[in-house]
């Protein structure tokens, strides 16, 4: 059977194991994939530790395509440590050694007044349009205050952003170190780790497949209602053509529109029926065309052609040429370009909640009730004393980095991860005012 195996990390790994493999054979696999020592491995399912290593994995019903949560744990061996007291180990390193970089031509440095300006922080993104497009689609509300020409607005959205951004680390921070095992903290880790993967997946979709984040342009033609032009959509997702009061009042045939026929219209919302105009001729191109209406008393688009006059004309949509094609006739008509759209088919995409939104307020309540219920509960294995496991903690690597510690210290003061600030420094050669914009630019959902 697959299982898959997950850390606190990034890492994720998928495993084919045998439903009668003990854990100490499990754990062994696991340290093989990640790295970690298979004796300070702590495999946690379903929210609680597995820790009879003698036992086979459907012994403690795991079954196929379950996902199992990996940890290390490091215990206390000297009490005279301060960092073997906290639960934590540090490899001796030494950083003496370490050789820094010159600034060079791509490596401009902020100086320490600029670093916080906003006035800097709005030079840099007005000055960089490929930054600048992708604040406008990632992080609307800093883009409208940005582009509002008040160094003010755009300075109480910025900071607004960046107390946001920080409340939401600490209450990460704090969520590292909560009780590893109990269920509500490691459901909203797994939240967490969700999200980043999702964020991943449209990161990779922004590079090798951006015309999908790009507006598609509805189908609408020209044709003429009793003389008069109209801009008619087509949607072959409709079950009846459709005409707005407006327009019919602008057609003059709002004298034949039959009360008989009034009600409401159910789709994507609800509007109010006034009523249905039996038969009415539309001239598309030289064709005269018959067709029906219903009438909608509050419809934006002056008329929208549905599947009963598309069938009844047996008409075809021809993307490739960008045409409509009737059938009964064989006139063909084009479709109008997006500067011959009316107002209401501007479509506007869905905007992500930002930090200070409901969502986001109600996400971080949560998190701070996970981590109260957390610290109530307390830490303690099952089968052990707390003097063998006074305390536990997860240790992750930091990433060696060739840049100058200042610039990504300045960055991070910014409100950003420093893993995220390290990846906009590789990705721009160490030019700081870039990376600052793109981290500005890719705030997706800020943390």
């Amino acid at each position: 059977m697959k299982v898959t195996v997950t850390t606190l990390g990034d890492d994720i790994f998928t495993l084919d194991v045998s439903d009668d493999m003990e854990l100490v054979n499990f754990k062994a696999l696991c340290e093989y994939e990640s790295g970690v020592p298979a004796t300070e491995i702590v495999v946690t399912f379903e929210g609680r530790p597995l820790l009879d290593d003698r036992q086979p994995l459907k012994g403690y019903g795991v079954k196929e395509g379950d996902v199992l949560l990996i940890q290390q744990i490091v215990h206390q061996r000297q009490s005279g440590n301060p960092q073997q007291a906290s639960g934590l180990t540090f490899p001796n390193i030494d950083f003496g050694n370490i050789h820094i970089p010159p600034v060079g031509q791509n490596q401009r440095t902020l100086d320490t007044e600029n670093q916080n300006d906003p006035a800097h922080i709005r030079e840099v993104l007005l000055n960089s349009p490929e930054q600048l497009a992708l604040l406008k689609h990632n992080n609307p509300h800093l883009a409208d205050a940005l582009l509002s020409g008040s160094v003010e607005q755009f300075t109480s959205v910025l900071q607004e952003q960046q107390e946001q951004r920080a409340r939401k680390e600490q209450l990460r921070i704090r969520m590292m170190n909560a009780d590893p095992f109990d269920a509500e903290a490691q459901q909203l880790i797994a939240e967490e780790i969700k999200q980043q993967n999702i964020d991943s997946n449209m990161e990779a979709a922004m590079e090798y497949h951006p015309e999908s984040f790009g507006q598609v342009v509805m189908l609408y033609i020209n044709c003429k209602v009793n003389g008069h032009p109209v801009r008619a959509f087509i949607d072959s997702g409709a079950q009846t053509t459709i005409m707005s009061q407006a327009c019919a009042e602008r057609c003059s045939i709002i004298r034949l529109v039959d009360g008989r026929w009034a009600g409401v219209a159910k789709g994507v919302g609800t509007q109010k029926i006034i009523g249905r105009i039996h038969l009415v001729q539309i001239q598309i191109e030289n064709d005269f065309l018959t067709s029906s209406f219903s009438v909608l008393e509050d419809q934006p688009m002056d008329m929208l052609l549905g599947l009963d006059m598309l069938k009844r004309h047996q008409c075809c949509i021809d993307l490739k040429r960008n045409k409509l094609v009737i059938g009964t006739t064989g006139t063909e008509t084009r479709f109008l370009s997006e500067s011959e759209l009316p107002e209401c088919a501007r479509l506007q995409l869905p905007q992500i909640p930002m930090p200070g939104s409901i969502l986001q307020e109600q996400e971080d309540q949560q998190l701070a009730q996970a981590l109260a219920n957390s610290a109530r509960e307390g830490f303690k294995v099952s089968g052990s004393s707390n003097q063998d496991h006074p305390s536990t903690s997860i240790t992750s690597a930091q990433p060696m980095n060739d840049f100058p510690e200042e610039n990504i210290q300045k960055l991070i003061q910014l409100g950003f991860s420093r893993e995220n600030v390290l990846k906009a420094l590789q990705r721009f050669n160490g030019d700081v005012d870039q990376a600052m914009a793109a981290l500005f630019a890719m705030s997706l959902k800020l943390p």
